[in-house]
């Protein structure tokens, strides 16, 4: 089982809930960091940050490993990498699990506006603001990310697991704010036209569609991905936010084992 992280610029600490679970399940698996994250190469040519270099990336990774027939997990954007991947190599897998993942960037930003309308209405004014402003290095927008919406959506748990918090500690932010943006709740960069709603039905793999009803990715459209797909599934974790895997444990490898144990 191959694994992709949260989201570009991530390594993949995070996805150390998976040590507890998948290797007594006897489960094989591998985790790898991306260029420009983590323990892998930093070059600082921004041309590099783009999907398609990225997808060859994970085949690059796959031959090195000599792996045939074999699962693909992406979390978050990692999802968003499996669902391309998997458009020019299905071929290649055996079964494929998108975990916490939309199929399309305006349906996230729908689901981030909502999100962000549970805050009080001073702070929800104040991010406004601060966003209409583009001044998303102001000390008071990363407060409200990191104090505030990240722990409704991103992940619940109190204090976050270590792991989580190495994560973001260690986040490449160049590759993250040239793919992504400045936060989990804007997007300006290379993703924000990103939308694979239409092609979903070409991936007939065996698919697991995850997510969490906290998550920032609108559950509707975790089940609804699974419902153009020729072959999947949809599981929601219900206490769980982005990083399901955590704040939603049990349900989340109950879901993640059962369906890697069906292939």
């Amino acid at each position: 089982m191959g694994f992709e992280p949260m989201n570009t610029g991530f390594t993949h600490q995070y996805l150390g809930a998976m040590e507890s679970f998948l290797p007594e399940a006897g489960i094989e698996m591998y985790y790898y960091d991306q260029l420009g994250c983590g323990n892998s190469d930093k070059p600082s040519d921004t041309s590099l940050w783009n999907t398609p270099r990225f997808v060859e990336e994970v085949e690059d990774v796959r031959k090195a490993l000599g792996l045939e027939n074999f699962v693909l997990y992406g979390q978050s954007w990692g999802g968003m990498l499996s669902i391309e991947y998997s458009l020019k190599y299905q071929h290649n897998l055996r079964g494929l699990v998108i975990s916490n993942m939309t199929a399309g960037i305006q349906s996230y930003l729908r689901r981030l506006k909502e999100i962000a309308e549970q805050l009080p209405a001073e702070k929800l004014a104040r991010l406004n603001t601060l966003e209409a402003a583009g001044d998303y290095d102001n000390p008071e927008y990363t407060a409200l990310m990191m104090d505030d919406l990240y722990p409704m959506a991103i992940c619940r748990c109190k204090p976050w697991p270590e792991s989580v918090t190495r994560a973001f500690r260690d986040a490449a932010l160049e590759v993250y704010n040239t793919m992504q943006g400045k936060s989990e709740f804007v997007v300006t960069g290379y993703f924000k036209d990103w939308e694979r709603w239409d092609d979903l039905h070409r991936i007939t793999v065996k698919t697991l569609t995850l997510g969490g009803d906290y998550d920032t990715m609108d559950p509707a459209d975790i089940r609804r991905m699974a419902e153009l797909m020729p072959n999947a599934t949809a599981a929601i974790c219900p206490n769980g936010s982005h990083l399901a895997m955590w704040d939603d444990q049990a349900v989340y490898f109950e879901h993640l084992l059962g369906f890697l144990k069906s292939l």
